[in-house]
């Protein structure tokens, strides 16, 4: 004897449940369809290193060295490290517009000026702090923002050079 379901939840269960796997299989398919789709441009894998690089490096690289011979770092809380994380949330944020060129192209350009008040934030320090004292260290760290910029440049010419294609193609039709 067949029973009859009447409850639209328990419809919707025995349908999950049999096609369960089928479908976690599809939608894993579809997520790493999609990232693969927005990685294989190089605009995509240069802002994913701006990205990496403004959040993982800071934490790493000492910016200067303070006058009792301490590594400085961008540690979380202080305004550098919310500058770092704000460029790296920016890069990201133009990642996943990989389908809207102009605007990933003018998101760039805001991740630029961050970068560029970065690096100006860090020369402004580095000339103040004591030359030929006992201490004179700069650090490394420092050059990420200039990094950045070269990355992000890059990207905005490639985002320019897929415009151009894709106007290009446009003309034909």
């Amino acid at each position: 004897m067949v029973s009859v379901i009447t409850n639209n939840a328990a419809i919707l269960q025995i349908i999950f449940n049999n096609t369960g796997i089928i479908f976690k299989k599809t939608l894993i398919f579809a997520l790493c369809k999609g990232i693969l789709g927005m990685i294989q441009r190089i605009q995509s894998v240069y802002l994913l290193i701006v990205a990496l690089s403004a959040s993982l490096l800071p934490i790493w690289l000492p910016i200067w060295v303070n006058a009792d011979q301490m590594n400085v770092f961008a540690l979380p809380g202080t305004i550098v490290s919310f500058a770092f994380y704000g460029v790296a949330a920016l890069a990201l944020i133009a990642i996943l517009l990989f389908k809207k060129r102009q605007n990933q192209f003018v998101i760039n350009r805001l991740n630029i000026i961050l970068n560029l008040f970065l690096l100006g934030f860090f020369v402004y320090r580095s000339l103040n702090l004591s030359g030929e004292t006992l201490v004179s260290e700069k650090g490394i760290g420092m050059f990420i923002p200039v990094f950045s910029i070269v990355f992000l440049v890059l990207a905005n010419k490639a985002i320019k050079k897929d415009e151009d294609l894709v106007k290009s193609v446009d003309r034909l039709r």
